[in-house]
């Protein structure tokens, strides 16, 4: 976490509250310092966080305008939601100027830049306004080892699929290990990461020679921690994104892994390609690690989402008897019981091949 004050949001989520594509929403609201005080989407005014995302332990109101949020005093107005194609939806621009009017920071993780819009940078230097696009990437650095050797422990949650949970388990394991008495931080490498955490990498906008530069240059500035759980993305046999998957991979320098998983998924969403098995994707991480630096997949972090009680505990008994490797579901269970689980392979340091 950085040292910044905190911020009051109102989140921005017009028609999209509820539906996916408010990951940044819910994460921050969920796991974020910053206190988020409205939420912005007509179709559900009138109601709290709670009854309409029951999961998000969060009273604050659900309204239907800026107007009707700034009573809550927010100091800021985080866009919520990631359209399709990351640009900002062209009705959604009269929000923007009157939260700018209303001197609120404007926080976004859009690919589109909003400080690069004329009209919007225009607007907020005449009105005091601050704009922070949280996608925007670091000075390229090439990745050079160094990160390979810092005393911290590092942790990496990996994918069987994009959308599947790394970020959560990453923030409960890390939340886990502080309960336990380390000193255990959390490494954003998305934009609700680092709205979240305050501070991060966007590797989704680095280029790709440097991606893993980016990455290590994180590691290396936390790297005196006991734990550094960085956060995943992708997924090893994603069509689109398994890019960024490896540029993680390398990049982080793992001492361990933790392979994460949508109990129900059975298909790259959006692409049709079947999801590996998991003894196949534990075996393909740790096969792709041993030729730079070995890592060893420590657990699973089974998402269990949509099942009911008795299927999410079939199906973290059948992914532990699979790869015989400790599983669970940290947020339906909590994350203790899998980090209590995984702690003796988060142990040692492990080292470079030369």
């Amino acid at each position: 976490m950085n040292a910044a004050a905190e911020r009051r949001y109102a989140i921005l989520a017009p028609g999209s509250f509820t539906s996916r594509a408010a990951k940044t929403a819910h994460g921050v609201i969920a796991y974020a310092r910053d206190r988020t005080v409205a939420v912005i989407d007509p179709d559900h005014a009138g109601r709290r966080v709670r009854d309409v995302v029951p999961y998000l332990d969060s009273d604050a109101p659900i309204v239907a305008s800026l107007a009707e949020a700034l009573p809550f005093s927010p100091t800021a107005l985080l866009v919520g939601v990631a359209p399709a194609g990351g640009a900002l939806p062209a009705h959604w621009r009269a929000w923007i100027d009157e939260a700018i009017a209303a001197r609120l920071e404007i926080v976004s993780g859009l690919h589109q830049f909003l400080g690069d819009d004329a009209a919007f940078s225009g607007a907020a230097a005449h009105s005091g306004s601050r704009i922070r696009d949280l996608r925007t990437p670091p000075a390229p650095r090439l990745f050079d080892g160094s990160g390979q050797s810092v005393r911290a422990r590092v942790i990496l949650t990996v994918g069987s699929d994009c959308a599947v949970g790394k970020m959560t388990a990453s923030l409960e394991l890390t939340r886990a290990a502080r309960e336990r008495g380390h000193d255990a931080r959390f490494l954003a490498t998305g934009q609700t990461g680092i709205a979240i955490a305050g501070a991060g990498v966007p590797v989704d906008r680095t280029i790709c020679d440097f991606t893993s530069g980016a990455v290590e240059e994180l590691v290396l500035a936390e790297g005196d921690a006991d734990l550094l759980f960085v956060e995943g993305q992708g997924g090893i046999n994603h069509p689109a994104f398994a890019a960024v998957t490896l540029g993680l991979l390398y990049g982080a320098a793992p001492d361990a892994l933790v392979l994460v998983h949508l109990a129900s998924r059975t298909h790259i969403d959006g692409y049709g390609t079947p999801i590996l098995p998991l003894p196949r994707l534990v075996a393909l991480y740790e096969e792709l690690c041993a030729a730079v630096k070995p890592a060893c997949v420590a657990g699973i972090a089974l998402n269990t989402h949509g099942l009911d009680d008795a299927a999410a505990r079939v199906a973290i008994e059948r992914a532990s008897r699979e790869t015989h490797l400790p599983c669970d579901d940290v947020v339906r269970n909590g994350p203790a019981g899998l980090f209590d689980a995984m702690a003796p392979r988060f142990a040692h340091k492990t080292t470079a091949l030369r």
